[in-house]
């Protein structure tokens, strides 16, 4: 995305500067750049972004670290809670954003660092499964987004299409299996989704299906519901191939994890919190 002079302008004009050259941004000045109109809701975004933080191996009170400041002016104005946001940090909530927000994909772009994904690899096999899993989590998030998108402008429009597009991908990947048979596989709950209850090697292999099938389709400018969907399916039993010529462990006979996604963020929330009660960070309830 080529950022427009005025879109760009957005978040230059709300950088601040130290007399030491390193850079911030306020996070309740970044908050209405971003379209949030209420600090709550971003708030939600901030404590996502610190959990990210952490999975990265940097320190949140380094790139969150807080302040505290009169936002409205009058007899009765208390100082509320601020941030002092690092580049770093307003990358990790743009990331966490969201994704329906046009300003969102702007300021992934604005705030990307070249050097994320390394570090993340740089750290990543001294990470836990569990924080091995919510990196990669997010990474999916972000690519599912993308990959509708393309495949969106591909020419999959309807909900129908869209649904016979995904689950081309998993046949591919799994031998056959649809989104309904890995579900009853993992022997789920209604409501429950299937990425969050996958291990980090199973959800790699996901990950790698919808990275490559989104370059794909935008690299070779595929038209049509019918050949995206076969793209998808092609991609996906690409992957399950390299698998089996590695010896891997094919995704389906992949152990399944007992914690979700959702429970390791709420257990990771509520170490945050702990800190915060320790006072060495703070977060707004």
């Amino acid at each position: 995305m080529e950022l427009k002079i005025a879109e760009y302008k957005r978040f230059e004009d709300i950088k601040h500067v130290r007399e030491d050259g390193s850079e911030f941004w306020y996070a309740r000045e970044l908050a209405p750049a971003l379209e949030y109109s209420k600090w709550e809701n971003f708030s939600k975004v901030i404590g996502r972004a610190m959990i990210a933080c952490e999975n990265s191996g940097h320190s949140v009170s380094d790139d969150f670290p807080e302040v505290r400041k009169i936002v409205e002016a009058g007899v009765t104005s208390k100082p509320k809670l601020d941030y002092e946001l690092t580049r770093y940090a307003c990358y990790l909530i743009v990331q966490n954003g969201d994704p329906r927000k046009e300003v969102i994909a702007l300021g992934q772009t604005y705030f990307a660092i070249q050097t994320y994904r390394q570090e993340v690899a740089e750290h990543f096999n001294q990470l836990d499964e569990d924080r091995r899993r919510l990196v990669v989590r997010g990474d999916i998030k972000q690519w599912n987004q993308l990959l509708a998108e393309t495949a969106h402008d591909a020419g999959v429009i309807s909900n129908e299409e869209f649904a016979i597009f995904q689950n081309a991908g998993y046949m591919g990947l799994y031998g056959g299996l649809d989104v309904e048979d890995i579900h009853a596989r993992k022997e789920l709950e209604v409501g429950q989704k299937i990425l969050d209850y996958m291990g980090s090697t199973e959800l790699i292999a996901n990950l790698f299906r919808i990275s490559q099938t989104e370059e794909k389709i935008r690299k070779d400018n595929i038209k049509g519901a019918e050949e995206a969907t076969s793209v998808h399916y092609n991609v996906g039993k690409e992957v399950r191939t390299a698998i089996e010529k590695i010896g891997g462990t094919m995704p389906e006979d992949l152990p399944t994890p007992e914690k979700s996604i959702q429970q390791i963020e709420k257990e990771q929330m509520e170490r945050l919190k702990a800190k915060a009660k320790n006072g060495n960070i703070m977060l707004d309830e």
